[in-house]
């Protein structure tokens, strides 16, 4: 069945782009846990007009579900899988003995770029890899023809980074930026570098530009913080008021929607009122940042001429991290030397949803998506609501190519692809309304079926949520609709089985 309904959607999906003559330019960009309201055409005051206007050129999905922290995801948008198949079902490294928790992508699995440089597409990766450190897991050595940026984790924006080690590689060899060097700025040059002279003219490429912004520590520059230097003295509750308004008046969330419940203190309760607010105004200033860097890209396909088919792609790899600290408090929160986090401004960013990075309840696991294509999506400025998931990425840049989907690759068999395309959702055509969704990190489960979800905290009791009627996960139904619980965790169950998720803490 599932070959049928790929079969179905790509031969749906070359109808409907019967007037792209050629093979697209692709481009996914991927930011580094931003929270889901924290753009403008998603309920934000923080100034997002490129991404914004993305999203009205294109298609905006509000419910495109993640693997709910960075290596995973990467993993699974990668390859197509879910991170377990793809021996990422934990951070990297992890060093376990279980393969599905190696911390690299394995030798069973092919990325986006191995799939679409066998088509014919020039492959380009920049930013934050993270899903193998060693040197033969590097982009390079798995389907990417030039590689800027760090194959290690995230955390370094101005260079060196006193606080993590994190070296800049350009094609395998060590670069040394200088003092000047932004990373979001970085990444975006060497990006349209290669768009201006290193592709080759009228061959397509695919680009992958994974941006560390804006994941902690934070620090931005003077210029992007000073826009936002007196925008949050007004408090963690009027801010994540006016962000649920304004998704309500956009169309993001439905206006009978109860917003979940605040899980900051009473601004007036807060002792240093100052400080809070210049960490969201650092925070809002790199989320700023990224917008102006992906205007850039924007502009430089355009002058190059290949805006009209290019398609590309914009989310984050999970909700807002919750994690709270300031390591440096001796120095300005912003500056290079500076060593903390946003921390309970995570739930304004989150607005409207429950919890955040590394759990599954819908605060950590749900990112808008854009979607911007002139040649080749017509119904422009279109909100879809359908759910979708990161391992969907393989098969629609399959279908988008023309490429194939290789059974062996360097010698190894290769496991099927998890997703399903989701350039139907793009035309209007639904999908499998049934389809079921499964996640599971470092103890935090839940899977979704329809309109019914379970989820789990570490060592908490299951609950069970109605996403259709309850999607901030307030109303917990486990305890009066027994056989759609007990029919769901037995689904889980097996899912875990057949995949090799594992009890946590692992057992090395």
């Amino acid at each position: 069945m599932k070959k049928i309904l790929t079969l179905l959607f790509f031969v749906f999906s070359i109808t409907c782009i019967s007037q792209v003559t050629k093979q697209p330019n692709i481009i996914i960009i991927l930011a580094d846990d931003m929270g889901y309201s924290d753009l403008g055409c998603t309920g934000s005051e923080i100034e997002t007009p490129n991404l914004d206007k993305m999203a009205s050129e294109g298609v905006l999905f509000t419910h495109f579900y993640n693997a709910s922290v960075c290596c995973p995801t990467r993993a699974s948008l990668l390859t197509g899988q879910y991170q377990w198949d793809a021996g990422m079902g934990s951070m990297s490294p992890s060093r376990s003995k279980y393969s599905e928790y190696q911390g690299f992508i394995n030798e069973r699995s092919v990325t986006m770029g191995e799939v679409l440089k066998q088509s014919g597409y020039q492959t380009y990766m920049g930013g934050k890899w993270h899903v193998g450190n060693e040197r033969d897991m590097w982009p390079d050595k798995r389907g990417f023809d030039k590689f800027y940026g760090t194959p290690a984790g995230g955390g370094i924006y101005f260079y060196p980074s006193k606080f993590y080690d994190r070296p800049i590689f350009w094609n395998g060899e060590l670069v040394k930026p200088d003092t000047t060097w932004y990373s979001t700025d970085g990444f975006t040059d060497y990006a349209i570098n290669f768009i201006e002279n290193e592709r080759i003219d009228k061959k397509p490429f695919f680009m992958y530009l994974a941006y560390i912004a804006p994941h902690y520590p934070l620090q931005a520059k003077q210029q992007d913080i000073e826009k936002y230097k007196n925008k949050y003295s007004v408090g963690y509750e009027a801010v994540r008021n006016a962000r649920f308004k304004k998704q309500q008046k956009l169309g993001i969330v439905s206006n009978e929607l109860e917003l979940s419940p605040a899980v900051y203190p009473d601004w007036e309760s807060v002792e240093n009122k100052e400080q809070e607010a210049r960490e969201m105004a650092v925070y809002a200033a790199m989320v700023d940042c990224m917008d102006q860097n992906i205007g850039r890209l924007l502009k430089t396909l355009k002058e190059q001429g290949i805006e009209e088919n290019t398609i590309v792609f914009f989310l984050s790899d999970n909700g807002a991290g919750l994690t709270d600290f300031n390591k440096t408090p001796e120095v300005k929160i912003g500056s290079r030397n500076s060593n903390a986090t946003y921390g309970i401004w995570h739930n304004v960013s989150n607005t409207p949803y429950r919890k955040g990075k590394q759990m599954e309840h819908e605060g950590g696991i749900i990112t808008p998506m854009i979607a911007r294509w002139p040649a080749g999506i017509k119904n422009k400025g279109e909100i879809i609501h359908e759910p979708a998931h990161i391992n969907d990425f393989m098969p629609t840049c399959i279908e988008l190519a023309g490429a194939k989907y290789p059974k062996i690759f360097n010698g190894n068999e290769i496991g099927e692809y998890d997703g399903q395309s989701f350039l139907p959702l793009i035309y209007g055509k639904e999908q499998d309304k049934e389809r079921i969704y499964f996640w599971s990190f470092i103890g935090n489960k839940a899977i979704r079926q329809g309109d019914w979800k379970l989820v789990q905290l570490h060592e908490k009791d299951w609950e069970l949520y109605n996403i259709k009627n309850d999607p901030t996960e307030i109303n917990d139904l486990s305890k009066k609709e027994q056989a759609k619980f007990d029919e769901l965790h037995a689904m889980y169950n097996d899912f875990a089985k057949e995949h090799g998720v594992r009890p946590w803490p692992l057992d090395k």
